[in-house]
């Protein structure tokens, strides 16, 4: 299996090139450097050029506009990205009769109610972000190519900017944390949407459908939750924190606008991806507890390294 891999740096990009790896040779094209591997979603034409030249049997596409914020003020970057770029690679899919794999978001809906969003229900994006995003959904849907269409939510991993690094740098420094407790998802590894992703794929060779499935951790929690479960799980582990234990207060959205409205409602019914290929999510705290484990040993590798004694130089 020839796959192609475009966003191969972010986060979920990362872990593919990892999970991906067992099933066949992965190429991934940045956005900049030789011809022969450049592709940005910005330039539909480096799209087509950089997949015709690589004839794939998958293209995985990780990339996209992801500033939630920014869109606001960048709508047409945003659906250039979000939208114009995956039709592209759809329609080299369909010419290649490739499947190719492309990530939403729970920005597609409107986040009202209290109950899981289905595969099924209706979209109603509240933002740019989340418009562009289901843009390029009904894109590749009405491509007509062999497509896995996967909505995810509240990614993070041990690199990159993500709301796991950022609570524990605030911990760190601050004596207190304002964080909002209307919101309601599951924090989603990006090593555990790749692992999904890699095992969807050998099913979908093997015959299985064709569609779109949300790809999240089972359970759920606020931003708040979330924050708190971080900060408990770093401060078991040892990691120096200036943080107090109740230090972090709950805060309504309406107190931190922002230019971008977020859905308060993001759960995701994982019910059609399980059942459809087997699987059974974890719970979301399980990733996160490993995330930080992965992040305190690298730190403390990093401080030993710095207070290794300097053995050239001799005392006076």
């Amino acid at each position: 299996m020839r796959i192609v891999l475009l966003g191969g740096n972010g986060q979920i990009g990362w872990e593919l090139r990892r999970a991906l790896a067992p099933l066949g040779e992965v190429l991934a094209l940045e956005r900049s450097g030789d011809d022969e591997i450049r592709a940005d979603l910005e330039e539909p034409e480096s799209l087509r050029r950089a997949v015709r030249r690589a004839r794939p049997d998958v293209i995985v596409n990780a990339a996209a506009y992801t500033d939630v914020d920014r869109a606001e003020s960048e709508p047409e970057r945003a659906a250039r990205v979000n939208a114009e770029g995956p039709r592209v690679l759809a329609s080299e899919a369909k010419r290649l009769d490739a499947w190719l794999v492309h990530y939403s978001t729970d920005y597609v809906f409107d986040g009202s109610g209290d109950r899981p969003w289905t595969e099924d229900d209706a979209a109603a994006p509240l933002s740019v972000y989340g418009r562009t995003k289901w843009d390029g959904e009904e894109a590749v849907r009405a491509s007509g190519c062999k497509h896995l269409l996967l909505r995810t939510q509240w990614v993070y991993s041990a690199r990159r900017r993500n709301f796991v690094a950022t609570v524990l740098r605030a911990a760190a420094e601050r004596d207190a944390l304002e964080v909002v407790d209307d919101q309601v998802g599951a924090p989603t590894g990006a090593d555990l949407v790749s692992d999904v992703t890699a095992h969807v794929l050998r099913a979908v060779r093997a015959g299985a459908p064709s569609g779109t499935y949300h790809v999240a951790a089972r359970g759920e929690t606020t931003w708040h939750g979330y924050a708190r479960f971080v900060v408990d799980c770093a401060r078991r582990a040892g990691w120096p924190l200036k943080l107090g234990g109740r230090a972090i207060v709950p805060v309504a959205s309406a107190a931190r606008p922002t230019p971008a409205r977020r859905p308060l409602n993001c759960r995701l019914s994982v019910d059609r991806l399980e059942r459809t290929f087997g699987l059974r999510m974890p719970d979301w705290r399980s990733g996160v507890e490993r995330v930080i484990a992965e992040l305190h040993e690298r730190r403390r590798d990093a401080v030993s390294r710095d207070v290794r004694p300097n053995r050239g130089v001799a005392g006076a």
